[in-house]
């Protein structure tokens, strides 16, 4: 059984960093494409970031030079270092796992989902 628990979300001021975990069970992690989305209320899941299974990382316009993503295959996890934050950042924050070779920012691409994780960023 798949299982994806993100972590590491909160309420921060902006200009303040987060790093958001996602850690993976019942899969060969390394096999996998994993990404984050996020999800604002009243809007639709958005893409933010991904890496490929060889180490590639692939980023939003809106989060490029302040947001990093990373993989530890050891562990079986998924990371999102968030600096700079912004209000507009808020979001409920999502990990997701895609059993393929080819990155894509679309939502419904991947099969795996976490349960999500909240980060507010106040001004």
């Amino acid at each position: 059984q798949v299982q994806l628990v993100e972590s590491g979300g909160g309420l921060v001021q902006a200009g303040d960093s987060l790093r958001l975990s996602c850690a993976a069970s019942g899969v060969t992690f390394s096999w996998y494409i994993m990404a984050w989305f996020c999800q604002a209320p009243g809007k639709e899941r958005e893409f933010v970031s991904a890496i490929s299974r060889s180490g590639h990382s692939t980023y939003a316009d809106s989060v490029k030079g302040r947001f990093t993503i990373s993989r530890d295959n050891a562990k079986n996890t998924v990371y999102l270092q968030m600096n700079s934050l912004k209000p507009e950042d808020t979001a409920v924050y999502y990990c997701a796992a895609r059993h393929d070779t080819v990155v894509v920012p679309t939502a419904n691409e991947y099969g795996y989902w976490g349960q999500g994780t909240q980060v507010t960023v106040s001004s």
